[in-house]
C-alpha cells in the first residue's frame, strides 16, 4: 500500500526537504503541500491523504486548530505533528485535538519515516517523555469512589463490557505504556496476536488510536498513575 502524505509547514524549504525524503520511499507519495492551517484543512478535505505532517506554528489557523478541523472533515486522515518546540502544551493540545503523533523536527529521517508508517497503520507515535507527562496529567482528573476505591465511570463500564477477557488484559498493558513486543512477552503471545487484539479493541471502544486507548485505560481505572 502506498501512503499518501500531505505536508503542512509555513517554511517552503522544509516542505521541499520533506518532499524529497518522502519521494525516495517506494511506499510513500507526497500528494500536496500547505503553507498554513487553512490550506491544510482544505487540501485534507479535497485529497483525503493517509497522513498529514503538521507544523504547529503557522500564520492564521495554527496546526492545533487545523488538526481539530481535519479530524472532523477527513476522519480517515492521520495527523503527525512536527514542531521545533519541545513543549508539553503543544503535545497535549495536539493529542487532544486528535493528532496520532508528536515528533520534533530534528528527528532523524529514518525515525520520521517509521513514525509515518506506524501512524498510517493506525498506531500512535509519541515520545516516552510526552507519554509519561500526559498520563501524569490525568491524575487530578480521576475521581475517588467510595472508600477511596477508584470508581469506573458508567459510560466506560459499558464499553469495557464489549471486550473479551484477553482483550481487556491487552488494554491494561497498552495503558501501562508497553509496546506490542513487550505486551507479547508479558502475556506470552505472538506479536501478531497482540496486533490482532488491538485491532479489535479500538473499534469496540470507539477509539482512534493507541494514545486514546492509553487515556481510556486510565479513565476506566484499569491502570492507575504510580
Amino acid at each position: 500500500m502506498t501512503i499518501r502524505i500531505l505536508v503542512a509547514d509555513d517554511e517552503a524549504l522544509l516542505r521541499m526537504a520533506f518532499g524529497t525524503v518522502l519521494e525516495a520511499q517506494p511506499d510513500m507519495t507526497p500528494v500536496g503541500e500547505a503553507a498554513d492551517g487553512d490550506q491544510a484543512v482544505r487540501l485534507a478535505r479535497e485529497l483525503r491523504p493517509d497522513v498529514i505532517l503538521m507544523d504547529v506554528r503557522m500564520p492564521g489557523t495554527d496546526g492545533i486548530e487545523a488538526t481539530r478541523q481535519i479530524v472532523e472533515v477527513s476522519p480517515g486522515s492521520r495527523v503527525l505533528i512536527l514542531t521545533t518546540f519541545d513543549l508539553d502544551e503543544y503535545a497535549f493540545a495536539g493529542l487532544h485535538a486528535g493528532a496520532s503523533g508528536f515528533l520534533l523536527k530534528n528527528t532523524r529521517p529514518e525515525e520520521l519515516l517509521t513514525a509515518i508508517r506506524n501512524v498510517a497503520a493506525g498506531d500512535a507515535v509519541v515520545s516516552p517523555r510526552i507519554t509519561r507527562r500526559l498520563l501524569e496529567s490525568l491524575r487530578p482528573h480521576l475521581p475517588e469512589g467510595s472508600g477511596g476505591a477508584r470508581a469506573v465511570p458508567s459510560e466506560h463500564a459499558e464499553r469495557l463490557a464489549r471486550l473479551s477477557a484477553r482483550e481487556r488484559e491487552v488494554l491494561v498493558q497498552v495503558g501501562r505504556g508497553l509496546s506490542n513486543t513487550e505486551i507479547a512477552a508479558t502475556l506470552h503471545l505472538a506479536e501478531a496476536t497482540v496486533k490482532s487484539h488491538l485491532g479489535r479493541i479500538l473499534p469496540k471502544l470507539e477509539l482512534r488510536d493507541r494514545i486514546q486507548a492509553v487515556v481510556f485505560a486510565y479513565e476506566s481505572r484499569l491502570v492507575h498513575p504510580a
